[in-house]
């Protein structure tokens, strides 16, 4: 007996030895630091997979940036050097708590699987010196104890800005990434003043002057003032000829003249503004004493409107628009404009030109402004259109301005949406929607156009064919019903008809919402009236009312006396019904009390 207890205990104890030593061996091992808040049986599927092995779905579940990284194509871990790999071939844990996740050697590892390449400078850099918390600008990012991820890639984010915010932020346009100076990216032929002549070998500090700004050392190459000679040179002439020095002067050399020191206002043409730039050869082909007709602009320059203007095989004279500081610099006023075939007038008279005198190889004037559509889209995408054909915009709009609207109730009324009843006073937006633009066909066909089915559908479709409202409803007035209620089950006579639809159709439920019913409903009175006689007229529970009353009025208009128990003759026929039919109370109301039980004559005599 006692043998046979020490085996069953000792069966129990080995028993519970192997469950609390295989509970212990679910986990493999500590996990390190950053996966510690992941300990416990019940995370375990937060990186594992049930049956299966650690997830990278999961594991980029919770490393967003990362996942945002492959997403794009971008940083190593987009790389041939990573893909086809999962996680934990890189990334392995459950070594304890002081394991070290990422495992990298930094004198081995190729940095041009980053996306960005290490040139020499940057070779010679620890990997903290740029991977660090303080380039970083995503917080969550930054969060981190320490990553690899999230440089901005840019110049500025380590290195000081020596420009000062003055030049475009892109360095690499100029520099080379192996060394700041010289900027051997530089082009100085793409530049506003591209060096010709003497100015190739001039030394770069002559022009661009070092001086310093906010306290540092600083070059200046933005805004140094080129529009003319004596920007840098000196004027020996003390402005006699003007500040055109290439009138004369070449860049090959300045002592190399190519014109004459000659002052033009000596002449019958006096040159200024525009003309005081031009080269002497432009005008004076051959010798520069030779005469030159100069009566007209047509002279010298061609008719760049190609004849537009011309009358009598004339062209006009070009001053009565231009003026000799630029072609562009015309004079041309809203008033001469006026005199013209298309008068500026309302929301044209601040129009600048170019919006309606388009240049495509040159300017255009003639044929502009016949139809609106010469200048301006169709707003409405063709939904006027007749053949092709978009009608002409002053017919509902004026120049004062396009949301200036002419369209008139008139207009309206010989389309095929008349408005009439409330449609009158229903403003035009209540109806034409504007989502991209604003809508006009195909509105109204339908009531649900516009108004929202309130009966959806609790009316049958038989009684509410293509959700037609006009079955019942006018546009006068929407509470004026003209339902025809004999072709229901229950046709309205007397009182019915007076009753408005909602006192039937209409409840509100015990939450107090109010409820359509249409179909269904009981036709006995009880089931809208009260039963004033508590029940003394039932019959295998319902109370027939039409036995006595009519639906003209709530008098007994229909009782026969002589077919009750009790038939009234002689003296009875005169007395009043309360004589008899006594006021009896029930509870909290009172009603007459009709079925007597008794009918002896000393019931009501004595």
């Amino acid at each position: 007996m006692h043998d046979k207890s020490g085996i069953t205990l000792g069966v129990f104890l080995t028993l519970m030895l192997l469950f609390f030593n295989a509970t212990a061996q679910i986990s493999p091992g500590d996990l390190s630091n950053p996966h510690s808040h992941l300990e416990g049986i019940s995370n375990c599927t937060q990186c594992h997979v049930l049956g299966s092995k650690v997830s990278s779905e999961k594991c980029l579940a919770c490393h967003t940036e990362i996942q945002a990284s492959i997403s794009l194509q971008k940083g190593y871990h987009s790389s041939t050097d990573v893909k086809g790999k999962q996680c934990f071939d890189c990334h392995n844990d459950h070594h304890g708590k002081n394991f070290q996740l990422i495992r990298l050697d930094v004198k081995t590892f190729n940095h041009n699987l980053t996306g960005f390449p290490l040139s020499l400078p940057h070779s010679k850099k620890e990997c903290k010196d740029c991977h660090n918390a303080k380039f970083i600008s995503d917080s969550k990012i930054k969060s981190k104890k320490y990553t690899y991820m999230g440089v901005n890639k840019e110049c500025l984010t380590c290195h000081e800005d020596y420009h000062q915010k003055t030049l475009s932020s892109s360095c690499l346009n100029c520099h080379n990434p192996d060394a700041f100076k010289p900027a051997t990216r530089f082009n100085h032929a793409n530049a506003k003043f591209q060096l010709v002549g003497k100015h190739v070998n001039v030394e770069c500090l002559k022009c661009h002057k070092v001086d310093l700004k906010d306290g540092k050392r600083f070059q200046e190459f933005q805004g140094v003032a080129h529009t003319n000679c004596t920007s840098c040179h000196k004027d020996p002439h003390q402005n006699q000829f003007g500040q055109n020095c290439r009138q004369c002067h070449s860049e090959e050399s300045f002592h190399a003249i190519k014109g004459k020191n000659f002052d033009h206002s000596k002449t019958n043409f006096n040159l200024v503004d525009k003309h005081l730039s031009v080269d002497c050869k432009s005008c004076h082909k051959t010798k520069l004493t030779d005469p030159i007709k100069h009566d007209r602009c047509s002279d010298c320059h061609t008719d760049y409107h190609n004849n537009q203007f011309v009358k009598n095989n004339i062209s006009p004279d070009c001053s009565q628009c231009h003026t000799t500081k630029g072609f562009d610099l015309y004079s041309f006023t809203i008033e001469q404009h006026n005199v013209g075939s298309f008068p500026l007038l309302g929301a044209h008279a601040p129009v600048t030109c170019n919006q309606c005198h388009k240049k495509q190889e040159k300017w255009s004037f003639r044929n502009i402004g016949k139809n609106c559509k010469d200048c301006h889209t169709d707003y409405h995408n063709n939904q006027f259109s007749k053949n092709g054909e978009s009608p002409d915009c002053s017919q509902c709009h004026v120049v004062k301005g396009f949301n200036f609207v002419t369209y008139t109730f008139e207009q309206h009324n010989k389309s095929f949406f008349p408005l009439l009843g409330a449609h009158k006073a229903t403003a035009c937006n209540e109806c034409h929607k504007k989502q991209e633009k604003w809508s006009f066909k195909d509105i109204g066909n339908n009531c649900k156009d516009c108004h929202t089915d309130i009966h959806q559908t609790y009316i049958p479709s038989k009684y509410y064919p293509n959700s037609n409202c006009k079955i019942c409803h006018n546009e006068a007035q929407w509470e004026d019903v003209s339902f025809d209620h004999s072709k229901t089950n229950f046709k309205l006579t007397g009182a019915h008809l007076k009753q408005n639809c909602k006192e039937c159709h209409f409840k509100k439920d015990a939450n107090g919402i109010e409820q359509q019913k249409f179909s269904g409903l009981p036709t006995n009175c009880s089931s809208c009236h009260t039963d004033n006689h508590f029940k003394q007229f039932e019959k295998n529970g319902i109370t027939n009312c039409t036995e006595c009353h009519s639906t003209d009025n709530w008098n007994d208009s229909k009782f026969d006396h002589n077919i009750a128990a009790f038939k009234l003759d002689g003296k009875h026929i005169s007395v009043p019904c309360i004589k008899c039919h006594k006021l009896q109370q029930e509870g909290s109301r009172t009603y007459v009390k009709y079925k007597l039980k008794t009918f002896t004559c000393e019931s009501c005599h004595s």
